[in-house]
């Protein structure tokens, strides 16, 4: 063994004993979001902290630094071996940043926010989370400056998320989204609308968790791999790439909610299951960015389970578990109404074509505030304007308002902004396996999903890191992200549907 390969040897072992920390970090809030109890709260928070400073330390050790700066002169790495160097080279100078206070600080107060925003949703009372969330406000701000920036204070938030972004391209991008989908939706309402009613009738939750069960499996999802709890949010975690979980939300009187939760977060799961398992805690190891990985979802959530193929093969099914609610409900009809373009108060529950006001309200409020435009005691105020003004609703309570979503009790500002990136980037990724894979609908009809996953596998999943977003798009489809395959996939689609 050379000295390089025994340098790089160490350095891997180093990075891997990080991602083991924070992995055990990442049980701990599995755990806590699903099962622990309600006196566990306060020792869990500290338990979290703890284990948060020790992955920071370990994290910016100069050893580790050492090792980088040794291998980043090599040149006889292997490319994926170099790109694992330069990505952590990139990430370790970012994290020289912080000190262990801080981090300790940000864990603590993110905790104490999760909370706070759990018991004000119970609550349905925004000033029970207006205190912790003004502490997050604060030290996101400050993390801003820690990070520096070159244009914007939320663009050192964002890079977190969506590396190489600006919020003047987001500017842009959000701009050319309104202007041109708001006439497509506002002339699908002047046609005949679709109907939905049966989708809001008693639908027995045992049933509907075993239906969201069957269509993870379809998928392709591995559950020796991973497992379903119910969540208030859900979401999907990743301990690695042999053990990834999801959670889904069941909606007795809802059957859009279970449904799609799982084959959004199903979608996730398949992207962390495919990653290499032996590049686990390397960068080539991990997901790209959360644009990706969210074009990841909303393919197999919107392209794929909204599709008329979909439902030829699943919708029987699914009329035998309930029977007596969907006997008198065609296959087509069905189809139409689970891609109804309705304005709605909740961004998980939204179409895909009025879910991007949804983002563009939550991307102009947290913006404002990293800005200090506006005050978190001005949040529900001005997110009721801004449903109004986009959306034509009234908001009745905070709950199917501003505390709707959990990001901002984890902290996770510029977060947001990548859902919209991840739908146009999954019309585009699926605008490519059409082109690619043989019959793939006719696949998709007879229940096949794996040509499609098999697909994502080779031309997503196994990269890891190894590309960024647009060095992957270009490689993938021959071109930068372009918005046109989703206004494209949503004309088509649409037009079918409501006859325009």
């Amino acid at each position: 063994m050379t000295t390089e390969q025994t340098l790089y040897k160490t350095f891997k072992s180093k990075i891997q004993e990080v991602a083991d920390v924070n992995h055990a970090i990442a049980v701990l809030n599995w755990d806590q979001e699903t099962y622990l109890p309600q006196k566990g709260a306060k020792i869990r928070a500290q338990q979290i902290s703890t284990l948060a400073g020790i992955a920071h330390t370990l994290s910016i050790a100069p050893e580790i630094g050492d090792l980088l700066n040794k291998l980043g002169k090599s040149e006889t790495l292997s490319d994926w071996d170099r790109i694992n160097v330069k990505e952590s080279l990139r990430e370790y100078e970012k994290k020289q940043k912080y000190s262990k206070e801080f981090v300790v600080k940000l864990s603590a107060v993110t905790s104490e926010c999760y909370q706070a925003w759990m018991k004000a949703r119970s609550a349905n009372d925004f000033q029970i989370f207006r205190p912790s969330l003004e502490k997050m406000v604060a030290i996101k701000r400050e993390e801003c400056e820690l990070l520096g920036y070159e244009e914007h204070p939320y663009d050192a938030l964002l890079d977190q998320y969506e590396p190489g972004a600006k919020t003047s391209e987001l500017n842009v991008l959000f701009s050319d989204v309104h202007s041109q989908l708001v006439d497509f939706v506002k002339e699908i309402s002047e046609q005949e609308q679709v109907k939905d009613s049966w989708m809001y009738q008693a639908f027995n939750k045992d049933s509907q968790w075993k239906f969201g069960l069957e269509l993870l499996e379809q998928m392709g999802y591995d559950f020796k791999a991973g497992r379903q709890d119910i969540s208030e949010h859900p979401f999907t975690t990743s301990f690695g790439s042999s053990d990834v979980r999801v959670t889904t939300r069941i909606n007795p009187n809802n059957l859009y909610e279970m449904i799609w939760s799982c084959i959004h977060e199903g979608g996730h799961a398949l992207y962390e299951q495919g990653l290499k398992s032996e590049d686990y805690g390397l960068p080539t190891g991990m997901y790209l960015s959360l644009g990706i990985h969210e074009s990841q979802s909303r393919l197999w959530e919107n392209n794929v389970g909204r599709s008329l193929p979909y439902w030829q093969v699943n919708y029987p099914r699914l009329q035998q578990l309930f029977s007596e609610q969907l006997k008198q409900v065609s296959l087509e009809d069905f189809y139409k109404s689970v891609n109804i373009v309705k304005p709605s108060l909740i961004r998980t529950n939204a179409d895909e074509l009025t879910y991007h006001f949804h983002i563009m309200i939550r991307f102009e409020i947290e913006k404002a505030l990293i800005e200090g435009k506006i005050t978190v005691a001005d949040i529900p105020t001005i997110w009721n304007e801004k449903y109004k003004e986009y959306l034509n609703l009234d908001v009745p309570s905070d709950k199917q308002g501003c505390l709707q979503d959990i990001h901002w009790s984890h902290g996770s500002f510029g977060y947001f902004p990548t859902y919209s990136l991840g739908s146009f980037y999954a019309a585009q990724f699926y605008h490519q396996a059409v082109k690619d894979i043989d019959s793939l609908e006719k696949h998709i009809e007879n229940g096949n999903m794996q040509p499609l996953l098999d697909w994502l596998r080779k031309n997503i999943h196994q990269y890891g890191r190894f590309f960024n977003a647009d060095e992957l798009c270009q490689h993938i489809t021959g071109e930068s992200l372009s918005f046109k395959y989703f206004m494209n996939y949503a004309k088509t689609k649409y037009k079918y549907i409501y006859n325009i």
